[in-house]
C-alpha cells in the first residue's frame, strides 16, 4: 500500500488515505471524511468547500483489498438462509441481521475458526438465540485499512465449507395439544394453574393451543387423552405433571403406552432436571415437570423454540444444555436476554 498526490477531481472511486477534518465555529470539529473513505462525485463539492485542491489517496497492490472491500465479501459468505445485510460496510464494519421471526443458529466451529485468523473478527449472539426480522445477530470487521485478499479467501471458505455461518430458521406453527394430569386436578380439589402458563408460551412463538384435557394419575386414561389427541391432529403434545418418582406419578408410563418412541427422561437443567422428550408417530411429545409452575423460565423455554424449528434433539443435545442451564432466579427474569441455556 502506498499513497499518491492528485487532484480532487481525479480521486473519484479512490480510497484516501488519511482523515480530512471540517471545522464548523461553535459547531461540529471532527471528521469530514475519515480514513479509507472511498470517494465519490457527490463528495467533490465539500471537498472543494473544505479547500481540498488535491488529495492523498491508497494505492492498494494487486493481492490487497480496502477494508470495506473485504467486509462486504465475508457477509455475503456468513449469511446463510434467514440473514442479511442492508448497509454499505463502513470502515470496514458491518451488521448483519435477522430477515425474519426465528431461531438463530451458529456454526460456533466455523466462528471459532475464521476468528483464529489475523486481520479479520465476526462477533454474534448466542446460537439458539429467539431473534426478531430486523435484529442485529452478528457483526464483522476487516481490522486493517487494507488487507491480504489470502486471508479474506480463508475466513469466506470456511463459512462456506460449512453451509453456512448463521441462520435463522423460521418457526412453524403447530397445532398444540396439552394433557394436564393430577388426579387433585382432574377431580377439582384445587385449581389447575398449567394451562394459562402454557397457552401464553405457546402463543407467543405464534403457536396454536389446539386443545386441553385433564386426566387422573391413571396411565389407560392418559393413553387415551393422548391417542385422542393425535387423532384430531395435533402436531405437537404437551404433558404436564406426573414427572417425578413418586408411586402415583404414571404419566411416563401412560405416554409409553401411547407408542412412544425416542424416549428421553432427564435434563441437565434447572429447574427442569425431570423434563422428558419422545415422539409417537412423528408427533414430539414432551413432559413437562411441576417447576413449570413455579419458574418463569425453565428447560421447556430453551426445547420449545427448536422444536418449532424442526430440530429433532438427540440426548446429546440435552446434554450440551448442562452448560449454561443454571437459572439464577432473578428477581426480574430478563431470558433471553441473560446467561440461562447460553453454553
Amino acid at each position: 500500500m502506498c499513497q499518491q498526490k492528485i487532484r480532487v477531481e481525479e480521486a473519484v472511486g479512490m480510497a484516501l488515505s488519511h482523515d480530512i477534518t471540517e471545522i464548523v465555529r461553535d459547531g461540529f470539529k471532527g471528521a469530514a471524511f475519515k480514513k479509507g473513505h472511498v470517494v465519490q462525485e457527490a463528495d467533490l463539492c465539500r471537498l472543494q468547500k473544505l479547500g481540498k485542491r488535491h488529495l492523498y489517496i491508497l494505492q492498494i497492490e494487486e493481492g490487497y483489498l480496502h477494508e470495506d472491500e473485504a467486509a462486504l465479501a465475508l457477509a455475503e459468505a456468513f449469511c446463510g438462509p434467514g440473514v442479511i445485510f442492508r448497509d454499505e460496510p463502513r470502515e470496514g464494519k458491518i451488521n448483519l441481521l435477522a430477515a425474519h421471526d426465528g431461531l438463530l443458529k451458529v456454526n460456533v466451529e466455523a466462528l471459532t475458526e475464521i476468528n483464529l485468523l489475523e486481520e479479520v473478527m465476526c462477533a454474534s449472539r448466542h446460537t439458539d438465540f429467539p431473534v426478531k426480522a430486523g435484529d442485529i445477530v452478528a457483526g464483522l470487521r476487516a481490522i486493517p485499512l487494507v488487507i491480504h485478499s489470502g486471508i479474506i479467501d480463508q475466513a469466506v471458505s470456511i463459512a462456506r465449507g460449512n453451509g453456512s455461518l448463521f441462520q435463522v430458521k423460521p418457526l412453524r406453527k403447530a397445532k398444540v395439544g396439552i394433557v394436564i394430569t393430577g388426579s387433585e386436578v382432574f377431580s377439582k380439589l384445587i385449581d389447575d394453574q398449567f394451562e394459562p402458563v402454557l397457552r401464553q408460551k405457546i402463543a407467543q412463538t405464534g403457536s396454536q393451543t389446539q386443545g386441553v384435557a385433564f386426566a387422573p394419575d391413571d396411565a389407560d386414561f392418559i393413553e387415551k387423552l393422548i391417542r385422542r389427541f393425535l387423532a384430531d391432529g395435533v402436531d405437537l403434545l404437551l404433558v404436564t405433571g406426573g414427572m417425578s418418582v413418586d408411586p402415583d406419578d404414571v404419566t411416563r408410563q401412560g405416554i409409553r403406552q401411547a407408542g412412544a418412541v425416542d424416549f428421553m427422561y432427564g435434563a441437565p437443567v434447572l429447574p427442569g432436571a425431570m423434563f422428558m422428550m419422545a415422539a409417537i408417530d412423528g408427533v414430539p411429545v414432551l413432559g413437562l415437570p411441576a417447576c413449570g409452575l413455579y419458574h418463569e423460565t425453565t428447560v421447556f423455554d430453551l426445547v420449545l423454540p427448536r422444536i418449532l424449528a424442526g430440530e429433532q434433539l438427540t440426548r446429546r443435545d440435552l446434554a450440551r444444555l448442562g452448560h449454561g442451564g443454571l437459572c439464577l432466579h432473578c428477581q426480574e427474569c430478563r431470558y433471553p436476554r441473560c446467561a440461562f441455556g447460553k453454553g
